[in-house]
């Protein structure tokens, strides 16, 4: 989709959003990225008053893979190579592998940003979420930006079952992804806040691919998992 008719996409919101035109002009600001840059800031809640922050810059290329670099409170890193999803923690000289197809963190659909950016492969259904949807997952209108939209997806994964599972994309005017909320049963949550939007930078290839330091432990979670089992 050309740049034109990105324009005339979001120019068209000017005169009525409708969830297809809204979604139309997220996938068409992300289906031509070669890479992207952004910061963001995550927060998960446990649904018993317990929360955690952390914050980093993220890196995507396509196709499909993204370095997360946490920055505070701790170092942490998050890979997804093509292949493998890594996470690698350096003060526990410890990091996890997974097969991407078998990854369930909700980071690693993300990497779709910098592929076909198809949300139908994320989701099931697309709607507007309500005032009082927005309202019941924490979205308050005093932090919502005037022309943001928000997208109310229901995820193509087996979990989506439970009505407690919704996932919210807030775009901004630009259709930049600015937000995505995920409520699971439990009252739990995991929210991603992006800003400082680049796309099409330099961004060294080496960035994408995890080596692990001397003397740090790899534990497999497909070896795992077997073993458990």
């Amino acid at each position: 989709m050309s740049g034109l008719v990105l324009a005339l996409l979001l120019c068209g919101g000017v005169f009525g959003r409708t969830v297809e035109s809204v979604r139309a002009a997220l996938e068409a600001r992300y289906q031509h990225a070669r890479t992207l840059r952004a910061s963001f800031f995550e927060r998960y809640t446990d649904g018993n008053g317990g929360s955690s922050s952390e914050a980093g810059t993220v890196y995507f290329s396509r196709p499909g893979r993204m370095r997360w670099e946490y920055e505070s409170p701790e170092e942490k890193l998050f890979i997804a190579d093509g292949t493998n999803v890594w996470f690698y923690v350096p003060a526990d000289r410890t990091a996890s592998r997974a097969k991407v197809k078998e990854s369930s963190d909700w980071r690693t659909p993300l990497a779709l940003l910098t592929g076909k950016a198809d949300l139908s492969k994320l989701c099931r259904a697309i709607q507007f979420a309500t005032a009082g949807e927005e309202r019941e997952a924490g979205l308050e209108p005093q932090t919502l930006a005037p022309d943001d939209d928000v997208l109310l997806c229901t995820p193509r994964d087996s979990a989506s079952n439970d009505p407690a599972y919704r996932v919210f994309l807030e775009t901004d005017r630009n259709a930049w992804l600015v937000r995505v909320l995920i409520r699971e049963p439990g009252r739990t949550a995991t929210e991603f806040r992006f800003g400082n939007w680049e796309a099409n930078i330099d961004v060294p290839e080496v960035k994408f691919h995890f080596q692990p330091p001397p003397g740090v432990s790899i534990v497999d979670e497909e070896s795992l998992a077997g073993e458990i089992r």
